[in-house]
Protein backbone atom coordinates (compact mmCIF):
# COMPACT_ATOMS: atom_id res chain seq x y z
CA UNK A 1 0.00 0.00 0.00
CA UNK A 2 1.61 3.19 -1.31
CA UNK A 3 3.06 5.58 1.48
CA UNK A 4 0.82 8.44 1.87
CA UNK A 5 -1.13 7.24 -1.52
CA UNK A 6 -4.45 7.39 1.51
CA UNK A 7 -6.34 10.19 3.03
CA UNK A 8 -9.47 7.85 4.37
CA UNK A 9 -9.24 5.91 8.16
CA UNK A 10 -11.78 3.47 8.94
CA UNK A 11 -12.27 3.24 12.39
CA UNK A 12 -14.04 1.45 15.21
CA UNK A 13 -15.12 2.52 18.06
CA UNK A 14 -16.42 0.30 20.55
CA UNK A 15 -17.04 -0.73 24.20
CA UNK A 16 -16.90 -3.92 26.34
CA UNK A 17 -18.64 -4.75 29.80
CA UNK A 18 -16.35 -5.20 32.65
CA UNK A 19 -17.60 -9.06 32.31
CA UNK A 20 -16.50 -11.76 31.30
CA UNK A 21 -12.92 -10.40 30.90
CA UNK A 22 -12.21 -13.14 28.35
CA UNK A 23 -14.35 -11.43 25.50
CA UNK A 24 -11.72 -7.94 25.60
CA UNK A 25 -8.93 -10.21 25.58
CA UNK A 26 -10.40 -12.02 22.78
CA UNK A 27 -10.95 -8.67 21.01
CA UNK A 28 -7.63 -6.85 21.66
CA UNK A 29 -6.05 -10.12 19.99
CA UNK A 30 -8.11 -9.63 17.38
CA UNK A 31 -7.61 -6.37 16.57
CA UNK A 32 -3.69 -6.82 16.99
CA UNK A 33 -4.37 -9.46 14.43
CA UNK A 34 -5.74 -7.22 11.57
CA UNK A 35 -2.89 -4.72 11.95
CA UNK A 36 -5.27 -2.22 13.87
CA UNK A 37 -3.73 0.98 16.05
CA UNK A 38 -5.27 2.55 18.91
CA UNK A 39 -5.88 6.11 17.97
CA UNK A 40 -7.62 6.83 21.30
CA UNK A 41 -9.13 4.81 23.80
CA UNK A 42 -11.33 2.68 22.33
CA UNK A 43 -11.25 3.88 18.96
CA UNK A 44 -9.16 1.83 16.61
CA UNK A 45 -8.08 2.40 12.64
CA UNK A 46 -7.04 0.73 9.98
CA UNK A 47 -6.89 1.84 6.20
CA UNK A 48 -9.78 2.03 4.45
CA UNK A 49 -10.74 -0.49 2.23
CA UNK A 50 -13.06 -2.91 1.90
CA UNK A 51 -11.15 -6.29 3.43
CA UNK A 52 -11.03 -3.46 6.59
CA UNK A 53 -14.43 -2.83 6.32
CA UNK A 54 -15.04 -6.46 6.63
CA UNK A 55 -12.85 -7.30 9.04
CA UNK A 56 -14.29 -5.02 11.69
CA UNK A 57 -18.15 -5.50 10.31
CA UNK A 58 -17.22 -9.02 11.68
CA UNK A 59 -15.70 -8.13 15.02
CA UNK A 60 -18.03 -5.85 15.40
CA UNK A 61 -20.91 -8.14 15.27
CA UNK A 62 -18.45 -10.57 18.09
CA UNK A 63 -18.27 -7.21 20.19
CA UNK A 64 -22.21 -6.97 19.75
CA UNK A 65 -22.85 -10.77 20.54
CA UNK A 66 -20.20 -10.39 23.75
CA UNK A 67 -22.80 -7.76 25.06
CA UNK A 68 -20.72 -4.82 23.99
CA UNK A 69 -21.44 -1.56 21.48
CA UNK A 70 -19.78 -0.79 18.28
CA UNK A 71 -19.62 1.42 15.49
CA UNK A 72 -17.75 1.80 12.37
CA UNK A 73 -17.64 5.08 10.50
CA UNK A 74 -14.69 5.81 7.71
CA UNK A 75 -12.63 9.61 8.31
CA UNK A 76 -11.01 11.25 5.81
CA UNK A 77 -9.08 13.14 8.56
CA UNK A 78 -8.73 11.61 12.95
CA UNK A 79 -8.70 15.03 15.15
CA UNK A 80 -5.39 15.50 16.17
CA UNK A 81 -3.47 13.49 13.24
CA UNK A 82 -2.38 14.20 10.03
CA UNK A 83 -2.03 11.36 7.69
CA UNK A 84 2.07 11.32 7.93
CA UNK A 85 1.47 11.01 11.54
CA UNK A 86 -1.17 7.86 10.81
CA UNK A 87 0.77 6.47 8.85
CA UNK A 88 3.33 6.19 11.66
CA UNK A 89 1.26 4.68 14.35
CA UNK A 90 0.96 2.10 11.59
CA UNK A 91 4.50 1.59 10.81
CA UNK A 92 5.91 1.74 14.75
CA UNK A 93 3.73 -0.76 15.98
CA UNK A 94 5.06 -3.22 13.24
CA UNK A 95 8.97 -2.12 13.74
CA UNK A 96 8.54 -3.57 17.02
CA UNK A 97 7.23 -6.60 15.60
CA UNK A 98 10.09 -6.74 13.15
CA UNK A 99 12.14 -6.23 16.24
CA UNK A 100 10.71 -8.68 18.25
CA UNK A 101 10.81 -11.64 15.27
CA UNK A 102 14.86 -10.18 14.36
CA UNK A 103 15.90 -10.51 17.87
CA UNK A 104 14.55 -13.85 17.99
CA UNK A 105 16.22 -14.81 14.54
CA UNK A 106 19.56 -13.98 16.49
CA UNK A 107 19.16 -16.30 19.41
CA UNK A 108 18.06 -19.01 17.04
CA UNK A 109 21.21 -17.96 14.73
CA UNK A 110 23.79 -18.24 17.77
CA UNK A 111 22.27 -21.81 18.48
CA UNK A 112 22.61 -22.75 15.22
CA UNK A 113 26.47 -21.57 15.44
CA UNK A 114 27.25 -23.68 18.25
CA UNK A 115 28.18 -27.25 16.79
CA UNK A 116 24.31 -28.15 17.04
CA UNK A 117 23.58 -31.86 16.82
CA UNK A 118 21.20 -33.51 14.55
CA UNK A 119 18.59 -33.11 16.90
CA UNK A 120 19.32 -29.55 17.78
CA UNK A 121 19.05 -28.70 14.23
CA UNK A 122 15.92 -30.17 13.99
CA UNK A 123 14.48 -28.30 16.82
CA UNK A 124 16.17 -25.27 15.23
CA UNK A 125 14.62 -25.96 12.02
CA UNK A 126 11.06 -26.06 13.32
CA UNK A 127 12.00 -22.63 15.22
CA UNK A 128 12.77 -21.00 12.15
CA UNK A 129 9.66 -22.28 10.19
CA UNK A 130 7.54 -20.61 13.18
CA UNK A 131 9.68 -17.48 12.90
CA UNK A 132 8.67 -17.42 9.23
CA UNK A 133 5.01 -18.32 9.63
CA UNK A 134 4.85 -15.27 12.19
CA UNK A 135 7.01 -12.90 9.86
CA UNK A 136 4.43 -13.10 7.01
CA UNK A 137 1.80 -12.49 9.51
CA UNK A 138 3.52 -9.42 9.99
CA UNK A 139 3.97 -8.73 6.51
CA UNK A 140 0.66 -8.86 5.93
CA UNK A 141 -0.55 -6.60 8.34
CA UNK A 142 2.41 -3.93 6.60
CA UNK A 143 0.20 -1.76 5.29
CA UNK A 144 3.01 1.73 4.56
CA UNK A 145 6.19 -0.78 4.39
CA UNK A 146 7.95 -0.59 7.86
CA UNK A 147 11.38 0.28 8.11
CA UNK A 148 12.45 -3.11 10.57
CA UNK A 149 10.81 -5.34 7.34
CA UNK A 150 14.10 -5.85 5.61
CA UNK A 151 16.21 -6.81 8.59
CA UNK A 152 13.68 -9.40 9.49
CA UNK A 153 13.01 -10.64 6.66
CA UNK A 154 17.10 -11.20 5.73
CA UNK A 155 17.72 -12.56 9.27
CA UNK A 156 14.98 -14.80 8.50
CA UNK A 157 15.90 -15.78 5.34
CA UNK A 158 19.74 -16.21 6.39
CA UNK A 159 18.81 -18.38 9.08
CA UNK A 160 16.37 -21.12 6.33
CA UNK A 161 19.75 -20.38 4.13
CA UNK A 162 22.17 -21.80 6.85
CA UNK A 163 19.91 -24.76 7.91
CA UNK A 164 20.25 -25.46 4.07
CA UNK A 165 23.90 -25.33 3.78
CA UNK A 166 23.77 -22.86 1.80
CA UNK A 167 26.60 -20.10 1.70
CA UNK A 168 24.24 -16.95 2.36
CA UNK A 169 26.79 -14.77 0.10
CA UNK A 170 26.39 -16.25 -3.15
CA UNK A 171 23.01 -18.30 -2.78
CA UNK A 172 19.83 -17.25 -4.68
CA UNK A 173 22.02 -13.56 -5.51
CA UNK A 174 20.08 -11.91 -8.57
CA UNK A 175 22.66 -9.15 -8.26
CA UNK A 176 24.14 -8.62 -11.86
CA UNK A 177 28.12 -8.91 -12.29
CA UNK A 178 29.80 -5.77 -11.18
CA UNK A 179 30.53 -4.69 -14.49
CA UNK A 180 27.19 -3.93 -15.87
CA UNK A 181 26.69 -2.15 -12.82
CA UNK A 182 26.96 1.66 -14.98
CA UNK A 183 24.60 4.45 -15.85
CA UNK A 184 21.71 2.34 -14.72
CA UNK A 185 18.33 3.28 -12.86
CA UNK A 186 18.64 2.60 -8.73
CA UNK A 187 15.46 1.96 -7.28
CA UNK A 188 14.28 2.48 -3.88
CA UNK A 189 11.43 2.86 -1.52
CA UNK A 190 10.33 6.50 -0.73
CA UNK A 191 10.82 8.75 2.33
CA UNK A 192 14.68 6.85 2.50
CA UNK A 193 16.33 6.52 5.86
CA UNK A 194 19.75 5.60 6.65
CA UNK A 195 21.16 2.44 5.20
CA UNK A 196 19.20 3.90 1.69
CA UNK A 197 20.99 7.31 2.15
CA UNK A 198 24.66 5.74 2.41
CA UNK A 199 23.85 3.43 -0.08
CA UNK A 200 23.14 5.57 -2.76
CA UNK A 201 26.19 7.86 -1.53
CA UNK A 202 27.93 4.04 -1.83
CA UNK A 203 26.76 3.67 -5.45
CA UNK A 204 26.93 7.16 -6.90
CA UNK A 205 30.61 7.42 -5.75
CA UNK A 206 32.18 4.12 -5.84
CA UNK A 207 30.23 1.58 -8.02
CA UNK A 208 28.08 3.95 -10.46
CA UNK A 209 29.23 7.45 -11.09
CA UNK A 210 26.28 7.63 -13.87
CA UNK A 211 23.88 6.66 -11.38
CA UNK A 212 20.44 8.28 -11.32
CA UNK A 213 17.62 7.52 -8.80
CA UNK A 214 14.32 6.61 -8.67
CA UNK A 215 12.05 6.55 -5.59
CA UNK A 216 8.80 4.61 -4.99
CA UNK A 217 6.18 3.02 -3.07
CA UNK A 218 7.20 0.44 -0.57
CA UNK A 219 5.49 -2.26 -2.13
CA UNK A 220 2.99 -2.73 -5.42
CA UNK A 221 6.38 -1.50 -7.87
CA UNK A 222 6.82 -3.43 -11.03
CA UNK A 223 10.71 -2.50 -12.13
CA UNK A 224 11.17 -1.63 -15.89
CA UNK A 225 14.05 -3.23 -18.00
CA UNK A 226 17.25 -2.36 -16.98
CA UNK A 227 16.62 -0.91 -13.64
CA UNK A 228 18.19 -2.10 -10.30
CA UNK A 229 16.03 -2.05 -6.96
CA UNK A 230 18.20 -1.58 -3.69
CA UNK A 231 16.96 -1.56 -0.02
CA UNK A 232 13.54 -3.13 -1.35
CA UNK A 233 11.75 -6.03 -1.06
CA UNK A 234 12.74 -8.78 -3.78
CA UNK A 235 15.49 -6.20 -4.91
CA UNK A 236 18.90 -6.62 -6.58
CA UNK A 237 20.29 -5.20 -3.53
CA UNK A 238 19.11 -5.52 -0.26
CA UNK A 239 19.51 -7.26 3.39
CA UNK A 240 21.09 -10.52 3.69
CA UNK A 241 21.17 -12.81 6.48
CA UNK A 242 22.71 -10.09 9.21
CA UNK A 243 24.40 -8.14 6.57
CA UNK A 244 22.71 -4.14 5.67
CA UNK A 245 22.50 -2.93 2.29
CA UNK A 246 25.58 -0.87 2.55
CA UNK A 247 27.25 -3.98 3.28
CA UNK A 248 25.84 -6.31 0.45
CA UNK A 249 26.49 -3.67 -2.16
CA UNK A 250 30.32 -3.19 -0.86
CA UNK A 251 30.49 -7.05 -0.98
CA UNK A 252 29.19 -7.58 -4.44
CA UNK A 253 31.04 -4.80 -5.39
CA UNK A 254 34.74 -5.73 -4.29
CA UNK A 255 35.17 -3.02 -2.57
CA UNK A 256 38.09 -3.68 -0.32
CA UNK A 257 38.26 -0.44 1.41
CA UNK A 258 38.87 -0.33 5.27
CA UNK A 259 37.60 3.19 5.73
CA UNK A 260 34.37 1.56 3.82
CA UNK A 261 34.18 -1.21 5.90
CA UNK A 262 34.27 1.07 9.30
CA UNK A 263 31.70 3.55 7.37
CA UNK A 264 29.39 -0.18 6.98
CA UNK A 265 30.06 -0.91 10.13
CA UNK A 266 28.24 2.35 11.67
CA UNK A 267 24.84 1.85 9.59
CA UNK A 268 24.92 -1.41 10.16
CA UNK A 269 24.40 -0.98 14.12
CA UNK A 270 21.93 2.35 13.15
CA UNK A 271 20.05 0.14 10.48
CA UNK A 272 20.24 -3.12 12.55
CA UNK A 273 20.10 -1.38 15.97
CA UNK A 274 21.74 -4.83 17.26
CA UNK A 275 24.68 -3.00 18.51
CA UNK A 276 27.42 -5.24 16.93
CA UNK A 277 30.28 -3.37 16.34
CA UNK A 278 29.71 -0.70 19.10
CA UNK A 279 31.77 1.88 17.30
CA UNK A 280 31.89 5.14 18.75
CA UNK A 281 30.87 7.50 16.02
CA UNK A 282 27.74 5.93 15.60
CA UNK A 283 25.74 7.95 17.71
CA UNK A 284 26.89 11.64 16.34
CA UNK A 285 25.90 9.61 12.97
CA UNK A 286 22.45 8.43 13.72
CA UNK A 287 21.52 12.11 15.30
CA UNK A 288 22.55 14.03 11.88
CA UNK A 289 21.00 11.11 10.06
CA UNK A 290 18.00 11.74 11.63
CA UNK A 291 18.00 15.15 11.37
CA UNK A 292 18.72 14.93 7.83
CA UNK A 293 15.51 12.93 6.78
CA UNK A 294 13.02 14.71 9.28
CA UNK A 295 9.67 14.40 8.21
CA UNK A 296 8.46 16.22 4.94
CA UNK A 297 12.42 16.63 3.78
CA UNK A 298 12.20 15.69 -0.29
CA UNK A 299 14.64 12.25 -0.93
CA UNK A 300 16.69 13.76 -3.43
CA UNK A 301 17.11 16.52 -0.80
CA UNK A 302 18.28 13.68 1.90
CA UNK A 303 20.67 12.20 -0.41
CA UNK A 304 22.17 15.10 -0.70
CA UNK A 305 22.69 15.98 2.47
CA UNK A 306 23.46 12.76 3.64
CA UNK A 307 26.59 12.87 0.74
CA UNK A 308 28.20 15.60 2.57
CA UNK A 309 28.15 13.90 5.57
CA UNK A 310 29.18 10.67 4.45
CA UNK A 311 31.97 12.07 2.04
CA UNK A 312 33.55 14.12 5.43
CA UNK A 313 33.01 10.65 7.59
CA UNK A 314 34.57 8.82 4.42
CA UNK A 315 37.94 11.21 4.81
CA UNK A 316 38.01 11.03 7.79
CA UNK A 317 38.73 7.37 8.08
CA UNK A 318 40.61 7.50 5.55
CA UNK A 319 42.74 10.40 6.61
CA UNK A 320 43.02 7.89 9.85
CA UNK A 321 44.33 4.39 8.39
CA UNK A 322 46.78 6.63 6.09
CA UNK A 323 48.23 7.67 9.78
CA UNK A 324 48.52 4.02 10.71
Amino acid sequence: MPRDALSRWLLLIHQLPAKPAYARVKVWRRLQALGAVTVKGSVYALPANGEAQEDFAWLAKEIVESGGEALICEAALVEGFTDHEMQALFDSARDEDYARIANEAREIAARANDQATDRELAEIATQVARLRKQLDAVVAIDFFGANGRLAAQGLVSGLETQLQGEDDMTSSDSAPPRGTLANRTWVTRQGVQVDRIASAWLIRRFIDQGATFKFVPSSGYRPEPGELRFDMFEGEFTHKGDRCTFEVLVGHAGLADPALNAIGEIIHDIDLKDDKYGRAETAGVKSLIAGIALPGTEDEQRLARGAVLLDGLYDSFAIKQGDK
